[in-house]
């Protein structure tokens, strides 16, 4: 409605230049109403296969066997001094070779350089023993 805009009376109307918003956000709201309808339901559970009922207990006792690395790179095996490093790999292919392997606990001393621990384990590693790890040592701390 245009009262008293000055215009002269035979004029026509100026055309308005704003674009009805109304129609596109309707669109807008029918199609996010649509792909929150698609959308599938999340499950954040995952299905697994756990064992049932209570596994037996071990017919043996584990077999231990203890390296010890001192604080100056020396290596004990069950307190037993290696002397070298040929010693150690013939001891742990020995361990490798077993069908059911002994458990080997390496206990470092805290003051060892890292690159004795590295080497046992790398050797250990190399010949096939499965059954290693890292004991706390209070002993030689």
């Amino acid at each position: 409605m245009n009262v008293g805009s000055g215009s002269a009376a035979g004029a026509d109307p100026e055309p308005m230049m704003e674009l009805n918003m109304t129609p596109l956000i309707d669109v807008m709201l029918v199609l996010i109403i649509m792909l929150i309808i698609t959308i599938p339901k999340q499950n954040h559970s995952v299905n697994l296969n756990m064992p049932v009922g209570t596994p037996p207990p071990p017919t043996t006792e584990p077999v231990v066997v203890t390296i010890d690395v001192d604080f100056d790179g020396t290596i004990l095996w069950d307190n037993q001094v290696v002397p070298d490093r040929a010693a150690l790999e013939a001891k742990l292919n020995n361990v490798a070779a077993q069908a059911d392997q002994p458990e080997v606990h390496l206990r470092p001393n805290k003051l060892v350089e890292y690159k004795v621990v590295a080497g046992v384990m790398a050797t250990a590693q190399r010949l096939g023993v499965t059954k290693i790890g890292l004991v706390g040592n209070e002993q030689f701390q």
